[in-house]
């Protein structure tokens, strides 16, 4: 089997990523077969000692800092995340290098034969998609004897193929109303959700929540007997500079101060940096492995400056906390005469909050779509745009929207790419002449 065939096979299941709709439940997550499989595999995902981090908004950047910062330490480091930019293979990584075409394609080889067996059974529903790629990467890790995995989860917490391991020390990031037609209709019920990663007796980090939220996590760790780490409260940070080159910002943690830059935009970051923070000190890291591996953490497409004269920047904002939290980057990072508005988004996502947010930035938006399956109808974002006072026009794809603007942009002008991860992603692709890994 080669890398292409890999793929197809692994893509041949239900993948709910490309989904727009999907009931979330037992019935369609059950985490029981996703034991069956590894049970087979002989429990690679218990090999590692793992950090599981859930979250609506800076789960990816945290999981990135909290990598980086444990293979600075010295430690063999697994990463693995959801979705990718440009290939498959960015999901699955030891020590910042993704896992190779051949391995990947050796592993699904060897996966193949107990998947039918578990699909064959059918006693809890057939694995999918991401389940399956879930145990490459457990797999994989195991295969490369790393010290650590930390772990992205993919959606929600509480039924998410991720959540079969016992992590050490379980992250909930910002919490905010994102997929509510599958997580809940509310922070509470999506908190519920996420909090179902917290397991017995495991130190649980969280970053500053809403008070509804907040107490959704106290009660669960409590339930648990979880012990609770507070970033805002246990742990506190304090921005001290920066540019378009990064952050520097003071966190002071319950065993020391650390003095950090980050070569990340957005006061978010900064909140994502001391929630690495509080994770990495609750595993014993050193404070110089700390600062070395946030120093060099690398995490694309996030408040991403891809050229100059004009500025053009991409940002995977999908929801409408996201689109505010770009919002104000823009205003505090960016010197500008004109902001150029490149803008798609998945048709699952709640158009009205992010045009309601990014429409005063500008008066003018190129709306397109990605080729990602759930790319929203752009007729659908521009009407959004349009009754905010914006004027917008209809791009046939990313790249014919970037062209667009780069054409009509002066050299003064801000060029920004938003509205979901894979607007963020072609955008990359058409100024980096990246070639892609197209959805098979």
């Amino acid at each position: 089997m080669d890398y292409e065939a890999a793929l197809k096979y692994i893509l041949s299941f239900t993948d709910f990523e490309r989904s727009p709709a999907i009931l979330y439940s037992a019935a369609n997550f059950d985490l029981r077969r996703m034991e069956e499989l590894l049970e087979r595999l002989d429990n690679p995902h218990l090999w590692a000692r793992s950090i599981h981090v859930a979250g609506t908004k800076g789960k990816g950047s945290t999981v990135a800092m909290i990598a980086s910062a444990l293979g600075a330490s010295g430690y063999r480091t697994g990463l693995y995340i959801s979705p990718h930019l440009h290939t498959f293979r960015e999901r699955i990584s030891i020590d910042g290098e993704n896992i190779a075409e051949g391995e990947l394609a050796a592993i699904v080889e060897r996966l193949k034969p107990e998947v039918e067996a578990v699909n064959r059974r059918h006693a809890y529903g057939e694995l999918t998609t991401f389940e399956i790629l879930t145990a490459i990467a457990f797999t994989y890790f195991r295969d490369r004897e790393v010290d650590f995995q930390v772990l992205e989860v993919g959606l929600g917490g509480r039924l998410d193929a991720t959540n079969v391991v016992e992590a050490e020390v379980s992250v909930i990031t910002s919490i905010s109303l994102d997929h509510a037609e599958v997580l809940g209709d509310s922070l509470a019920k999506i908190a519920g959700e996420k909090a179902g990663i917290i397991k017995p007796g495991a130190i649980v980090v969280t970053s500053p929540q809403r008070r509804e939220a907040e107490e959704v996590i106290k009660e669960a760790c409590r339930q648990k007997g979880a012990r609770l780490i507070t970033v805002g409260r246990d742990v506190t940070w304090k921005k001290l500079a920066g540019d378009l080159g990064g952050q520097s910002l003071l966190v002071k943690g319950q065993a020391d101060s650390y003095n950090l830059t980050i070569p990340l935009l957005g006061d978010h970051q900064l909140e994502n940096a001391a929630t690495a923070v509080a994770a990495l000190e609750a595993l014993g890291i050193p404070t110089e492995s700390i600062a070395a591996g946030l120093a060099k953490v690398h995490w694309p497409g996030r408040l991403e400056v891809l050229r100059h004269d004009p500025l053009f920047l991409v940002d995977g904002a999908h929801n409408a906390d996201s689109a505010r939290r770009l919002k104000e980057a823009i205003k505090k990072y960016f010197d500008f005469d004109r902001l150029i508005l490149i803008i798609g988004a998945s048709s699952d996502k709640d158009i009205a909050g992010i045009a309601g947010e990014l429409a005063s930035l500008t008066s003018f938006a190129i709306v397109t779509r990605s080729r990602h399956p759930r790319a929203l109808a752009p007729s659908l974002l521009l009407g959004e745009l349009t009754r905010r006072g914006v004027r917008a026009e209809l791009a046939e794809s990313v790249a014919a929207a970037a062209r667009g603007a780069l054409r009509m942009a002066r050299p003064r002008d801000l060029i920004c790419a938003t509205g979901s991860l894979f607007i963020a992603a072609e955008a990359r692709e058409y100024i980096k002449g990246i070639r892609p890994e197209l959805y098979l």
